[in-house]
């Protein structure tokens, strides 16, 4: 038996209006250029699939925004807490996603990060997506300037009938 303390459970759950003042406090913890309310706000409006993972105590500690398209879906926000990182969080959420994304059919996952984030690309190249082109510009950067986007792919495998 372990003398370490347990992480409490984490339940993913789909995202609500009342989960944003939790989401965007996480949001302008971990981006420089966060996402701002009305994002988030649209986003569940269009009904992109939004979850988060959350603890007993409604603590949040990670969440995720994807875009269904046909056969495929497109990541377009996953970020876990500070204090919640390197614990296995954003794959749990991408677990979820694959598993809808083999119920809707679809064949590919895509997704963009900064070219500059090497931990998150570490991440999704270790779950397996693999580069598949580059954005000029895609994001905004310090100083007025723009950062590139490098695009990410996961097939899916048995989502093809």
């Amino acid at each position: 038996m372990s003398a370490l303390p347990q992480p409490p459970s984490l339940h993913r759950v789909p995202m609500h209006l009342a989960h944003l003042p939790a989401v965007l406090s996480i949001e302008h913890a971990v981006y420089p250029f966060p996402w701002s309310h009305g994002n988030f706000v649209d986003s569940l409006i269009a009904g992109h699939s939004a979850q988060v993972l959350r603890a007993a105590d409604g603590t949040l500690a990670a969440y995720s925004v994807a875009m269904s398209g046909v056969q495929e879906m497109h990541l377009l926000n996953l970020t876990v807490a500070p204090p919640w990182q390197r614990r296995g969080h954003a794959c749990a959420l991408l677990d979820a996603l694959v598993a809808q994304c083999r119920r809707e059919r679809s064949e590919a996952l895509w997704l963009e990060v900064r070219t500059s984030n090497q931990r998150a690309r570490d991440v999704y190249t270790r779950y397996g997506f693999k580069d598949a082109g580059l954005r000029r510009g895609y994001y905004p950067a310090a100083h007025g300037q723009r950062e590139d986007a490098c695009v990410m792919r996961l097939a899916i495998e048995g989502a093809a009938s």
